[in-house]
């Protein structure tokens, strides 16, 4: 039993055969809990302060700017400042400019190209260009680049033939420079190949070029030569060395033309047939 300080009255709440009552006891006894003393209080009143000051918005409302919206740090409110004058970005000088361009300036002021690689064209860089090159050109220039891509079967005209007379007269940056920029009804690849890869497959079309209007003189001596007929034949596909026909879906169709390689195909790009349209009939009074 213990006995209280304060009126010296021993209270049977607190204390039991001198040892102290568990709460869960004393409820079960009928009695009532008593109120936290001050040092409770000053627990739970420190617990309490971090999430109180996890409240603030000092870390939700921050003073930084995001792209495209607004700002009121800067006099003209836009949070995107202009570019700093005569200023380059980082990894963007871009010094050498037929590199990205694939042009010069010429004496007479006016833009020009050249047939001339801006690095060295190495096996690699063959390969390259031939793997890009089946990928975003055969659709429409098929793999030889005679023009007769897939894209004529579904009802398109026939893509520029890379083997005739206009096209092997340009020089190699003209191929970077409409792969840049599109030509005619070609979109531009600007997007899609980055300049060296441009570059690698400007030096796989004129590769593909030549190798089109190779002759057995080209060939190195020692070299044995076999006809595309009995490659083809070994392989299990004799069809490959047949003729090419211009599907009937596509836009026009032509016939055979020897000059155009071997096997025979038809012309790419030939002039468009005259088109002649009957008067009509006047009207009647």
């Amino acid at each position: 039993m213990a006995r209280d300080q304060r009126s010296g009255i021993r209270d049977q709440r607190t204390t039991q055969g001198g040892r102290p009552i568990h709460a869960t006891a004393f409820r079960r006894m009928g009695g009532k809990p008593q109120m936290p003393t001050a040092r409770a209080f000053a627990f739970f009143a420190l617990a309490l302060v971090p999430f109180i000051a996890g409240c603030r918005q000092d870390m939700h409302n921050q003073p930084k700017i995001r792209s495209q919206r607004g700002s009121d740090f800067f006099a003209d409110h836009r949070g995107a400042r202009p570019q700093v004058v005569n200023t380059v970005a980082r990894g963007q000088l871009r010094e050498d400019s037929y590199f990205y361009t694939g042009v010069v300036q010429g004496a007479n002021g006016y833009r020009e190209e050249k047939n001339e690689m801006p690095f060295p064209v190495t096996l690699q860089v063959l390969k390259r260009g031939q793997e890009r090159f089946n990928i975003y050109c055969t659709p429409c220039h098929s793999r030889v680049g005679n023009g007769l891509g897939e894209i004529v079967e579904r009802g398109y005209k026939p893509a520029a033939n890379l083997h005739d007379q206009v096209r092997v007269s340009q020089p190699i940056s003209h191929y970077f420079y409409v792969m840049t920029h599109g030509y005619g009804a070609m979109p531009d690849y600007s997007a899609q190949l980055a300049p060296v890869d441009r570059w690698a497959v400007a030096a796989y079309i004129r590769a593909l070029q030549l190798s089109q209007s190779a002759t057995v003189a080209d060939v190195p001596a020692g070299v044995a030569v076999r006809p595309l007929k009995d490659i083809a034949a070994a392989s299990g596909h004799p069809e490959f060395a047949q003729p090419w026909a211009m599907p009937i879906t596509a836009v026009q169709a032509y016939p055979h033309d020897a000059k155009q390689g071997t096997p025979a195909l038809a012309p790419a790009n030939p002039a468009d047939p005259e088109i002649k349209i009957p008067l009509s009939k006047p009207a009647a009074k």
